[in-house]
Formats: C-alpha cells, sequence, structure tokens
C-alpha cells in the first residue's frame, strides 16, 4: 500500500521587525557616481539598500566605507549601497571638495551631495557614521551608529534576500553605480611629504597607495614605490639611520622605506584595525593599530598620530615595541597630563627640540606635547573643542583653524599650520601668541617642508607641490567663524532618559562570560549643563540631571557593545564590537522631551 509523501518541511518565518516608510532622498548637491542620473528610491526597489550617511572629514566614516566593500562586492546584484554626503564643516559642504573625497577614497556607489543635511534630517539621523537599512519594498528595517556593523548589516541583507526572493520582491541585477573617467596626473591626492638627504623629496600619493620620489624641482618623477605593500599611505618620517617611517594608514601598519636598497619592511601592525579590549602595548608586530595618520621621530622614538582612536602612540625601534603615549580614545579637547588628555583625530606631527606639535583635526586645533617631570603634558595653543572652526588670525586664544592637517617646525620657533579646508598656510608664533596667514589660495593643502628659506606645500587637491617663498609680512584675510550646524533636540529641564539602543545581530547575543560587554560614557559641554549622570558605567542607559539655568549645551555620549555567536557548544565564539561617539546638540525647554534615545544598532521601539 503506498505511504502519502510526507508534507515538506515549512520554510522558516522570516523575522518580524518593524517598518517604517523610508523618506525620499533629497540634497541640492545632487548625485554623483551615477553618469549623470539622479535616483529615487522608487528607482531602487527591489534591491536591499544600504544609506551611509558620511562626511569625508571623518576618519570613522572612512573606517566604514572600507568594512562595507566586501559586502558591496559580493552582494552586488541585489545591494546598492548609496552614500549620503552630509558635511560638518563649511569646506565639506563646497561640491567639488566631495567630487574630490568620492575619489579620493574610492567610493565606488552612487553618493547624493546634501549640503544642508535636508535628507540627514528626514532620517534623523545624530551622528556620524549612521547606516540605515532600507528593504526591497521601500521600507527602513534597522539604523546603525557608528563603527563595527558589517557582520551584522551582512546576515541583515542575507535574510532580506532571502524573505524577499521568496515574496518575489526582490529584483536581481546590475546597480546604479557608473564609474567616473580616470584622470592622468603624476601625483593623486597626495598626503605627506619629506626632504631626503639627496635633496630630493619623497611624497605619499596616497590615492595610488604607492610613495613616489620627486627630483629636487618637485615635479619630476625619480621612481614610485610600492607594488601592493601601501593602501592609502599618509605620513613620512626621516628616521636617523636614513631610512624613512611609513604610516601605512589603511593598513593599520608602519613600515620603512630604505631609499638606498629601495627595501620596504613591516615593522608595526598586524594589519587589523585596533577596537576597545585589545593590547596598547607589546611587540610591535602583535598590537593592532587604528589609521596612523602621521609620524615623527621625536625623543627618540617614532611617535604617532593614531588618529582612528584619538591618541597619540610610540614605536621604539631599539625594543620594536609600541605603546599608547598621549590619549584615551574619548575624542575631543582636553589638557592636562598624557593619560588623560583627550585628542580628536590627530593628522599632523612636527617635532623640535623640546615639543611635539599636533595638528588635532576634528577641534580645528594646534597643540604640544612636552616632557613633565617623568611623562609627558598636553597643551592647546589654538582651538576650542571640536564644533568651533573658521579663519581668524590674532591672539591665539581667539584665532580660528578649519581641520588642518599638518604642521610644519620653522627654524625661528614658530609653526606653520597646513589648514586644510581653509585652503590656506598659517603660522603661529609661541613668542608672541599670534596666528597669521602666510598664503591663500592653496587646494586642501595637507603638508609642507621647509627648504632653505622656502616651504613646498603639499595641495592635496591639485595633486602637487607648491613651492612659497615665506613671506616678509603676512597675508590679510577677512575673519570668519562658524560653529558645525546641525538641528539641536528639545529636552525638558530636570531629569532626562538616555537610551542607547542596541540590538544584537541574528545569531548573536551579549556575551557575560567575563563581566560586562557594554560602556557607555557620559559628559557634557560645559560641563555644568549635567547635574548628575556624567562618567562610564556598564548599563547603555542613563538618568541624567540638566541644570534649568543652562538654556543650551552639547551631550557627549561614546557607547561600546560587543556580541557573540550565541551557540552554546562554540567555546570559541566569534565576536564584534560597535561602537560610536554622538555629539548631541541640546535646547532646554518646558515643551522638550524627558527621554533621549541613541541607535547604536536596530530600530527604536
Amino acid at each position: 500500500m503506498n505511504e502519502p509523501a510526507p508534507a515538506p518541511t515549512p520554510a522558516p518565518a522570516p523575522r518580524r521587525r518593524a517598518r517604517v516608510r523610508a523618506p525620499e532622498l533629497i540634497g541640492k548637491g545632487g548625485w554623483l557616481n551615477t553618469g549623470g542620473a539622479d535616483l529615487t528610491l522608487s528607482d531602487l526597489r527591489g534591491k536591499v539598500v544600504i544609506l551611509d550617511f558620511w562626511t569625508f572629514c571623518c576618519i570613522n566614516c572612512l573606517h566604514v566605507l572600507d568594512e562595507l566593500r566586501e559586502l558591496e562586492e559580493k552582494h552586488r546584484d541585489t545591494l546598492v549601497i548609496v552614500g549620503v554626503h552630509s558635511p560638518k564643516f563649511v569646506h565639506e559642504a563646497e561640491h567639488q571638495a566631495v567630487v574630490d573625497a568620492v575619489e579620493r577614497y574610492e567610493v565606488h556607489h552612487p553618493v547624493l551631495d546634501d549640503p544642508e543635511l535636508a535628507t540627514w534630517k528626514q532620517y534623523a539621523v545624530r551622528a556620524w557614521p549612521t547606516l540605515v537599512v532600507i528593504d526591497p519594498e521601500g521600507y527602513v528595517v534597522a539604523q546603525h551608529a557608528g563603527e563595527g556593523h558589517a557582520n551584522a548589516i551582512r546576515t541583515l541583507v542575507e535574510e532580506l534576500e532571502a524573505e524577499h526572493e521568496a515574496k518575489g520582491t526582490l529584483r536581481r541585477g546590475d546597480g546604479p553605480y557608473v564609474p567616473p573617467e580616470p584622470v592622468a596626473t603624476d601625483l593623486r591626492f597626495p598626503g605627506k611629504a619629506i626632504l631626503l638627504e639627496s635633496g630630493n623629496f619623497l611624497v605619499s600619493d596616497t590615492t595610488r597607495h604607492q610613495l613616489v620620489e620627486l627630483a629636487a624641482d618637485g615635479e619630476t618623477v625619480v621612481r614610485r614605490i610600492g607594488d601592493g605593500e601601501f593602501r592609502e599611505p599618509q605620513g613620512l618620517a626621516l628616521l636617523p639611520d636614513g631610512k624613512v617611517v611609513v604610516a601605512d594608514t589603511v593598513n593599520h601598519a608602519l613600515r620603512t622605506f630604505d631609499p638606498e636598497t629601495g627595501a620596504v619592511e613591516l615593522i608595526a601592525g598586524t594589519g587589523r584595525q585596533w577596537w576597545q579590549g585589545s593590547p596598547t602595548s607589546g611587540p610591535a608586530l602583535d598590537v593592532d593599530l587604528s589609521s596612523p595618520w602621521d609620524v615623527a621621530w621625536w625623543q627618540g622614538k617614532v611617535w604617532i598620530a593614531m588618529a582612528g582612536v584619538h591618541q597619540l602612540w610610540a614605536y621604539d625601534p631599539e625594543t620594536g615595541t609600541v605603546e599608547v603615549a598621549a590619549g584615551t580614545t574619548n575624542e575631543g579637547l582636553v589638557d592636562g597630563p598624557a593619560a588623560e588628555s583627550w585628542f580628536a583625530q590627530p593628522s599632523g606631527l612636527a617635532a623640535t627640540e623640546d615639543r611635539l606639535w599636533v595638528a588635532d583635526s576634528e577641534t580645528s586645533a594646534l597643540r604640544w606635547v612636552e616632557k613633565d617631570g617623568d611623562g609627558y603634558a598636553v597643551h592647546t595653543a589654538v582651538g576650542t573643542g571640536l564644533f568651533d572652526f573658521g579663519h581668524r588670525d590674532g591672539a591665539a586664544d581667539q584665532a580660528l583653524f578649519q581641520h588642518p592637517l599638518g604642521v610644519t617646525a620653522l627654524p625661528d620657533g614658530s609653526v606653520a599650520v597646513s589648514d586644510t579646508y581653509n585652503h590656506a598656510l598659517r603660522r603661529f608664533d609661541p613668542a608672541t601668541g599670534e596666528v597669521t596667514t602666510l598664503a591663500t589660495d592653496l587646494r586642501e593643502p595637507s603638508d609642507a617642508v621647509l627648504v632653505g628659506d622656502e616651504i613646498a606645500v603639499v595641495e592635496s587637491a591639485r595633486h602637487r607641490l607648491t613651492r612659497l617663498r615665506l613671506p616678509e609680512e603676512a597675508v590679510r584675510v577677512e575673519s570668519a567663524a562658524y560653529r558645525t550646524q546641525r538641528e539641536a533636540t528639545e529636552v525638558a529641564p530636570g531629569r532626562l532618559r538616555l537610551d542607547v539602543v542596541f540590538q544584537a545581530p541574528t545569531g548573536q547575543k551579549l556575551d557575560e562570560r567575563y563581566g560586562p560587554s557594554t560602556r557607555l560614557l557620559v559628559s557634557s559641554t560645559p560641563p555644568e549643563l549635567l547635574l548628575s549622570g556624567e562618567g562610564t558605567g556598564s548599563d547603555l542607559f542613563r538618568e541624567l540631571e540638566l541644570n534649568p539655568d543652562l538654556a543650551e549645551g552639547v551631550l557627549h555620549v561614546s557607547a561600546m557593545a560587543a556580541s557573540c555567536d550565541d551557540d552554546p557548544a562554540n567555546e570559541y565564539p566569534a565576536c564584534h564590537v560597535h561602537q560610536q561617539d554622538w555629539g548631541v546638540p541640546v535646547k532646554v525647554t518646558g515643551s522638550g522631551v524627558s527621554r533621549l534615545p541613541l541607535i547604536l544598532a536596530g530600530m527604536d521601539g
């Protein structure tokens, strides 16, 4: 007798998730990487869409661009990544600057230039970088802020592919990306330069992933160095033995180059990016680094501007070790003992006998480190914090820069500052405490090299070195002062509930086996804004009390969560760290909210 065929096992039901209709994509700057076409969400219907809210000054945004590359390639026929460029600095609102950044950082997907933050506001974004996932039917299904979400998003993309393939709402095929035409120049977005003992220049040719030796005229190419060793190299420093140490930025490593033999050697870094909880000292080849941006030889060591974690590190060639030298990884401007200081994307270094000068780009500041007893202390010459910038000369306590990337020591004890987003070369004189302008009409200067009584400026966005004679008198410029423009959140006076929303990815959970796997740090500007609730804790929520006597301020929130594979049989589960810093402008008003949600990963219920 024939047995009836067993009923097929039903496919697991898709996980229920919150869905919100995605607002349209609008931006006055228009679209890049689309062959001139304007895109709408209806054009992308049937695809999984990831909106990447970024700005090109932000090192965390650059990390996320790299995190997404593998996902973008693997799911090219079902996934469309759209960069939504949302500027922090005035210069970043210039359309040509966005065009340059898209090429400089090899962005291979459509980009919407949104200089007025219109789409940013529509999606209620609060931080750079933020990733928003939209399903093939046009609904927002997840939001992630900060770094470390690539695994979670990969899992979600695969879930959405399977779900919408079964529903018939997935559309496979080529996406809307159209690459721009390549441009031929000897250098392409050079980063830093030094003068070799031969009198030639060595330049980091960042976008071409090479070093280039130029003759003494600064134009003639002598040789190119690097065939796959470097990824977006930046800082260079000449060592006492004649070798050059190179900040191999996107490889999270240091290498040396020997001008005599042409040999390139790895001396520090594992190739992996440093995350909270990783070692901060030890054998240099065993310790992770994070986007080293510049290097300088000072006090018998190679000092490293570790832009990716807002610190200074030091490499000791005698012992072959690295260690943190200054900074806490908190992003901001705090002076004092090196171990307690805060930096914000340090990107340029210059050494004199008794000082290490630092171009601290995100605070638009010039700072210095000096010996202090058995340790070091950090001081600020120019700059006030993360949100104030501009072009203003005069007394250092009121002078302004805009995202400087380079600093150069001058023979008279003063320093030249490559004031990148002001397209200017500036000067600070410690003897007088005055800031002046040496030259304007440069294009994103990122470094400068002293050559006799001249200075060679790395004009990054003009793809060249430009020789200038140091002027006898300063250039007069019209002063301009700005603050980062973001809508303030209206909050009620008194108690404010802060919730950092975090939902572990499918198949993962918070791992509490070795203690708390989350961290929350809260502070404010001005400090008097918070009567209580500041400090560090392990819960992702906090009861804050706001000062009713202050009308406005900024809440600084830093959150971290580590999630691991939820498989009891796996003795060594894979874990992923998710972290983000927020600077939330708030306005205290009687009609304001009493709860402030910040999404680290997931959706706010």
